[in-house]
């Protein structure tokens, strides 16, 4: 970031692209704490619009072609594959219901149904 010409331009993008950056990583180390299956579910879908918000930001300084390019394309490169990681990881989550404790119980019969 200190390495950007500055102006009023760099300096708020420079702004949010940091704060979204820096989110992402916040943002899964809360997932990987999550209190339930749901709430993981639910911070990985954090993480994946933080991620897809960083790629705006900098796609915003492509635009206005400030920065180094190279730096700006491998971010940029790492960002979409980081993107695509945590799709798939909100998606095989999501797919991979755990199974029932108890699959009788599950379909409404009682334990035990022999006792009286």
């Amino acid at each position: 970031m200190e390495d950007l010409p500055k102006s009023k331009t760099t300096d708020v993008l420079g702004y949010q692209l940091l704060k979204s950056g820096t989110s992402v990583g916040a943002n899964y180390r809360e997932a990987n704490r999550a209190q339930s299956r749901a709430d993981f579910i639910h911070k990985v879908g954090i993480v994946e619009k933080e991620i897809a918000e960083t790629q705006y930001w900098l796609e915003l300084f492509e635009e206005v072609d400030h920065g180094d390019n190279v730096a700006r394309t491998g971010l940029l490169k790492e960002s979409g594959e980081l993107l695509a990681i945590f799709i798939a990881i909100g998606k095989s989550t999501r797919a991979n219901k755990p199974k029932p404790v108890n699959p009788s119980f599950e379909r409404g019969t009682k334990l035990n149904s022999s006792r009286k």
